[in-house]
């Protein structure tokens, strides 16, 4: 989709928010611009999402987040099957592009129209005779002709010029771009035999043909890269096989130059086929797309070569984009226990959520490829331990939502040191009822909690993720006030399994580092280290422990609190 920058987003249906707006009125403004981002949608245009971000600031995260899955399926919804089917010579087509009647074979200007070879979102293709070179074509026009959208036609001129300039045996060339009547097209080699998608309907492919035939389509991929052009909708349906075996990749109409501006595809455009698109792509507004995506794509190929289906399948569009984004593939030898080793190897290095952990290039890809089918050894091999510890600590798509709690975690820091000097205070001041510190924890965080679930609401509607950490959190509270019941069940001193908070702590922050970024495992270790060391001070009669507790607590709640603050800051 792209942006219509001639009527930008703008009403008075929606204000700026007041500063103390209920949540319920702030998920009505919400659910009002969404409403007019799909009548937008339903109308044909093409809504810009930093139109309504300016429009409503303080909704910027919450419209990000459902942008992707809001356009994905209005695609879904008016987008056609995903296979092209086969149109015999003769067969009527659904209208006629330039006017004239449907009936096939008939004349285009100097072509003679011999049969619908498929359609897509935007395109129609044809076999053709060119009568003046007696040569037999593939002629592309756009759907609708003089009335597609102006959108449409841009993108279609786009594919034109970004396939008219690459030369390459793997790339089905164009040899002729004009326009009839208003009606613009362009004529490409015709290939006669079959699709990749066509062969994989059939079943798996051995490894080794797998191989030889991707290895080519990834040095073709590459190629194109080095001339400034993204295809971003690799798919087996794009793939044509000829007679002799041999691949063509074809179908650049997503296709993206990289240099320079590129006024068809802005942020929050989401385009693509959802089970081979890449999670970046998959999200529309997380960064700019570059080579690492047709990498992704073309492991979602390979994928689909040695299991015979796509690594994410699901009953919608919509829900087949939250797997991309959500979750890893299975491996390959899973689905098929024919799979080869080496290939899964390959494919699920391509399928990397963070694009720095895909090959480097298509070109790595093609080389790892034929490494493979001189039977030496792969790179996908050599580099797997490396891998895995950065995934361990890297961020997941989760991460985002820590945006939203940055300032409060900021505030909690302050709560846990106030309370843990407080409960120090106390032990030093020979106060040994638990139930005095039962008292203090208790209200104190439960007082805390209320606070900071407020205010969390009042700043956007809670995702599912973020209930998920909240229980955590407020299970372990729960846990650290149930201590000095414990204590005071086995008559034991106040303070006396103190070091047990610090374990709490630590395995609250190993289930957030699954959770939301692998960093969080610093913070894990240094509480279990921590409640060690708590254990030490108690020994030596030093009481000294839950301030230590309290101190390294808050630090690690402060400093990534921080970070995300910042990072919210800087994206408004």
């Amino acid at each position: 989709m792209t942006a219509d920058r001639s009527e930008p987003a703008h009403s008075s249906g929606t204000a700026a928010q007041p500063i103390d707006e209920p949540a319920d009125k702030r998920d009505e403004r919400l659910a009002a611009l969404l409403d007019r981002v799909s009548d937008e949608l339903r109308q044909g245009k093409s809504p810009d999402i930093n139109d309504y971000t300016r429009e409503a600031p303080d909704l910027a995260d919450e419209l990000r987040s459902l942008w992707a899955a809001i356009l994905v399926a209005d695609c879904a919804a008016a987008a056609p099957a995903d296979e092209f089917p086969q149109t015999a010579p003769g067969h009527a087509v659904a209208a006629a592009p330039d006017g004239a009647g449907s009936e096939l074979p008939r004349r285009f200007g100097d072509f003679e129209l011999l049969a619908e070879l498929g359609r897509g979102g935007m395109g129609l293709v044809y076999q053709a005779r060119q009568v003046s070179l007696d040569r037999v074509v593939a002629l592309k026009m756009i759907l609708g002709g003089r009335l597609a959208p102006a959108a449409d036609l841009a993108r279609f001129r786009a594919e034109s010029q970004s396939v008219a300039r690459l030369d390459h045996p793997q790339i089905v060339p164009v040899h002729e771009v004009g326009e009839l009547g208003g009606q613009p097209y362009f004529t490409m080699k015709y290939i006669a035999g079959t699709t990749l998608a066509r062969r994989l309907a059939e079943g798996p492919m051995p490894p080794r043909e797998a191989a030889e035939l991707l290895a080519p389509v990834a040095r073709a991929i590459h190629y194109a890269h080095e001339q400034g052009v993204l295809h971003r909708d690799l798919k087996p349906s794009n793939i044509l096989l000829d007679p002799d075996g041999r691949p063509h990749v074809s179908d650049f109409g997503l296709a993206k130059r990289v240099e320079g501006g590129d006024p068809l595809t802005l942020t929050g455009a989401i385009l693509g086929t959802p089970c081979h698109m890449a999670p970046e792509q998959a999200a529309g507004t997380r960064g700019k797309l570059g080579p690492a995506c047709d990498v992704y794509s073309l492991g979602t190929i390979l994928y689909q070569m040695l299991t015979g289906r796509p690594p994410f399948q699901a009953a919608s569009p919509v829900d087949t984009v939250l797997l991309v984004l959500e979750q890893d593939p299975l491996p390959p030898r899973l689905l098929n226990a024919r799979a080869d080793r080496e290939l899964e190897m390959i494919a699920l290095k391509c399928l990397q959520k963070p694009p720095d952990l895909r090959y480097s290039s298509a070109a790595a890809l093609a080389e790892d490829l034929e490494a493979y089918l001189a039977d030496e050894p792969i790179a996908a091999r050599s580099g797997l331990f490396s891998q895995v510890v950065m995934r361990w600590f890297r961020e997941t798509h989760h991460a985002t939502v820590l945006e939203n709690w940055g300032l409060l975690w900021m505030w909690h820091s302050l709560v846990l040191v106030v309370l843990c000097l407080a409960t120090n205070w106390m032990q030093w001041r020979g106060v040994e009822m638990p139930l005095a510190y039962l008292a203090l924890w208790a209200i104190g965080l439960g007082t805390w909690a209320t606070i900071f679930w407020r205010l969390r609401r009042r700043s956007g509607p809670v995702t599912f993720v973020e209930r998920q950490v909240a229980h955590v959190w407020g299970g372990s509270m729960a846990a650290s006030a149930g201590l000095f019941v414990v204590e005071m069940l086995l008559r034991l001193p106040a303070l006396t399994l103190s070091p047990v908070l610090a374990l709490i702590g630590g395995m609250v922050f190993f289930i957030k580092a699954g959770i939301l970024t692998g960093r969080f495992y610093v913070q894990s270790a240094t509480l279990f280290a921590t409640a060690i060391a708590m254990a030490v001070l108690q020994w030596h009669e030093i009481p000294l422990g839950i301030s230590l507790f309290g101190l390294v607590s808050a630090a690690c709640f402060f400093f990534p609190g921080l970070k995300y603050y910042r990072q919210r800051r800087a994206a408004s």
